[in-house]
């Protein structure tokens, strides 16, 4: 017999039952459009008759936006509840793909990137953090691809929009507007996961420290952590422009799916990888983006879009491989209430990593060439991988020696 109560509470039921897929989708969602500009880049360029400095100005400027976000805004949703921060934070991604559809020049993209940054970190933080209330293990596994999984979405939807449908500056917009539309409304369906509390304006204070327990650890690895961030945002802001560059292959979608390649290896990696420990991930990760990056160097040089996508597709699996093992090597030496101070340092020191960079590389392509600018970008990274795992061999014989 069904009762009234089971009656009411069944689409309560449903809706919490939805709620990890739902939250899962927006993730990935607000990642798609993060990288939707991405096969756009080139296009940008011959339109608004700009260099590539600018389109890693562009890049980076939604990495500052993030991160500003994530370490001001980040627990927010810790007291205002997930639905509300969720809620502001899908109109404020709605509000950046108006302003990429109205652009008319560069400016017009930077303000589109700060606001899609900023509502990008918002949700990061406030999605994640729901999905780990609904089921902590299943929503840190989530909350490692999803982000991943919708940044190859994203680059390799939008090329396939560019080549195929008409208006390429524009449709792909169209479509991310409406996508986040119908998530704001349904959004509303999906049950709370936490209650309102006070503090507000305390959360809004960056917590940042590094235990005194991790300072070797994190110093260790920060070559290997830079130089896995700094492969992300090269491929994120540059690579499009490479691929044409050095294949003379004009296609958008050519240029769109080495980029998604990046990505789609990395969240393979990271799923298959999840449950082993973090040497594991590790062993696997630092060979295999070395390998990686040096196939992709012959690719430039032998002019061949297979070789270069061979080449990401390895280093992705060593990019995804290696964050992973980098995050299980830090976090677990906090205590909880250090987690969220070293999560907030780990985050400033990756997208510092992310952008930084990036924008080197812009002045670098415009000074000496693609070709010249992948060469040395990629023996830099090659540098502080191995400078990273040398300091991480000396950091394990003296912990050893001590012992």
């Amino acid at each position: 017999m069904i009762t009234m109560d089971s009656t009411a509470n069944s689409p309560r039921t449903a809706g919490r039952r939805l709620a990890p897929l739902f939250h899962a989708a927006t993730s990935a969602t607000f990642f798609a459009a993060s990288s939707a500009p991405t096969p756009l880049y080139r296009i940008y360029q011959q339109v608004f008759a700009f260099s590539p400095v600018l389109i890693t100005v562009i890049f980076a400027v939604y990495a500052f936006a993030l991160l500003i976000s994530l370490l001001i805004i980040g627990s927010i949703s810790d007291h205002l509840g997930r639905r509300p921060v969720i809620f502001a934070s899908l109109i404020l991604n709605m509000v950046a793909m108006a302003l990429f559809l109205m652009a008319d020049g560069p400016n017009w993209l930077i303000a589109a990137r700060v606001v899609q940054g900023l509502a990008t970190g918002a949700a990061a933080s406030s999605i994640g953090a729901a999905l780990v209330d609904l089921d902590p293990i299943k929503g840190a596994i989530t909350n490692s691809l999803a982000p991943l999984t919708g940044m190859a979405i994203g680059a390799l939807g939008t090329s396939l929009l560019v080549q195929f449908a008409p208006a390429p500056t524009l449709l792909v917009y169209i479509v991310m507007l409406a996508l986040l539309a119908l998530q704001a409304v349904l959004l509303w369906l999906v049950p709370e996961t936490t209650p309102r509390r006070s503090g507000l304006l305390a959360s809004l204070k960056p917590e940042v420290a590094v235990p005194q327990q991790v300072r070797r650890t994190l110093l260790a690895l920060t070559p290997v952590n830079v130089a896995v961030w700094a492969l992300g945002g090269f491929y994120l802001s540059l690579v499009p422009s490479l691929v044409s560059a050095t294949t003379g292959s004009t296609a958008p979608l050519v240029g769109g799916s080495v980029v998604a390649a990046l990505t789609i290896s990395g969240a393979a990696a990271v799923s298959l990888l999840r449950k082993r420990s973090a040497t594991t991930a590790m062993t696997f990760g630092i060979p295999s983006m070395m390998l990686g990056i040096l196939t992709v160097i012959a690719g430039v040089h032998a002019a061949q879009v297979s070789i270069l996508a061979l080449g990401t597709l390895i280093a992705g699996a060593g990019f995804g491989a290696t964050f992973l093992g980098t995050v299980r090597s830090i976090m677990p030496l906090a205590k909880p209430d250090e987690r969220a101070g070293l999560l907030s340092a780990f985050y400033i020191q990756s997208y510092l990593a992310f952008s930084l960079p990036a924008i080197l590389a812009g002045f670098l392509s415009k000074a000496v060439g693609f070709t010249a600018t992948t060469d040395i970008y990629a023996a830099a990274i090659l540098v502080l991988i191995v400078s990273g795992v040398l300091a991480l061999r000396a950091g394990r014989e003296k912990i050893t020696a001590s012992a």
